[in-house]
């Protein structure tokens, strides 16, 4: 049941993308996030609601436990880490082409898994060397077949800051796991909706300050904001594919490392809408470098069974 749910939060993820690079096109970036982390919340808030007043029983799967300050602390920084990742992302994913940014967030994975080798003392078998390989072969043949456009991965700033937000993804998908583990098995045990929910409206705030301080100030010299009708999509699937993921990651047996390998099959979805709508350069060589991509996942979800 987990591995379904991690595939469905992998295809809701790819329209998430594809809405996100859509809603950033010459657009503002923090309104924009900041907007997300809005609907985001309004989404979560009636959950929160419904569960302190009874409506909503502690069966049902939309339960939100209430929590203190010891828990809370938790998913505050959670939402640092994760928000940390949006900007870095979001910065990125404007002034990339989709079929740029999609391989290189596939890795992440790779990156989870040697999270996974650090803190929770996993080893890597031989079809997961293979793996890691492969997809570092890849990444290196994107950074190539990526000149042809004028962007080098080793003084593109926008480059880095994908790579960056994707390190700071890697740090979140392992503390997520960290979050829902049982205190029996070395976790805190916090409830996925709490999470979920929690995390949310702590970005929204922080997000609301970031406006006020940075952006402010300056907006009428920098790129302005206008409406998109992408924009509460972006929440939508986003929250989706998250209640998807972090219900997953609760279930019995569930493994943050093929979790993650699942999720980023999402690069296929924002991969296709790159090449039919967004109407990118340079996809044959690109496509090389995504097989070599998805095949390192291959091997990653056959050394994880």
């Amino acid at each position: 049941m987990w591995l379904i749910l991690a595939f469905l939060s992998a295809c809701l993820l790819g329209f998430y993308d594809v809405f996100k690079k859509k809603s950033l096109k010459e657009n503002a970036v923090i309104p924009v996030l900041l907007l997300n982390t809005l609907f985001s919340s309004l989404i979560f808030v009636p959950f929160i609601i419904l569960s302190a007043n009874g409506t909503i029983s502690e069966s049902s799967i939309f339960f939100t436990h209430s929590y203190g300050w010891e828990e809370h602390k938790y998913i505050l920084l959670k939402s640092v880490i994760v928000l940390s990742s949006w900007l870095f992302a979001y910065f990125g994913l404007k002034h990339l082409p989709i079929t740029i940014v999609g391989p290189i967030n596939a890795t992440r994975p790779v990156m989870v898994l040697i999270g996974a080798l650090t803190f929770f003392a996993e080893k890597l078998n031989i079809w997961q060397w293979v793996g890691v390989i492969i997809a570092m072969v890849g990444l290196y043949m994107l950074s190539r077949s990526s000149k042809k456009e004028g962007i080098n991965f080793k003084n593109n700033k926008w480059i880095i800051f994908v790579i960056l937000a994707n390190v700071l993804g890697a740090m979140s998908g392992l503390y997520d796991k960290y979050l829902m583990a049982s205190p029996e098995n070395h976790g805190v045990g916090l409830d996925k909706m709490a999470v979920q929910s929690w995390y949310n409206i702590y970005q929204f705030f922080m997000m609301l300050a970031m406006l006020f301080l940075l952006w402010w100030p300056t907006h009428k010299k920098t790129t302005p904001f206008h409406w998109d009708w992408s924009i509460p999509f972006i929440s939508l699937f986003l929250s989706a594919a998250d209640f998807a993921y972090f219900y997953a990651l609760g279930l019995d047996g569930a493994m943050i490392s093929i979790v993650s390998m699942v999720r980023r099959g999402s690069v296929i979805v924002s991969f296709l809408f790159g090449a039919m709508v967004f109407k990118e350069k340079n996809l044959k060589a690109k496509i090389i470098d995504l097989a070599l991509v998805l095949l390192s996942m291959l091997f990653l979800f056959i050394g994880s069974k």
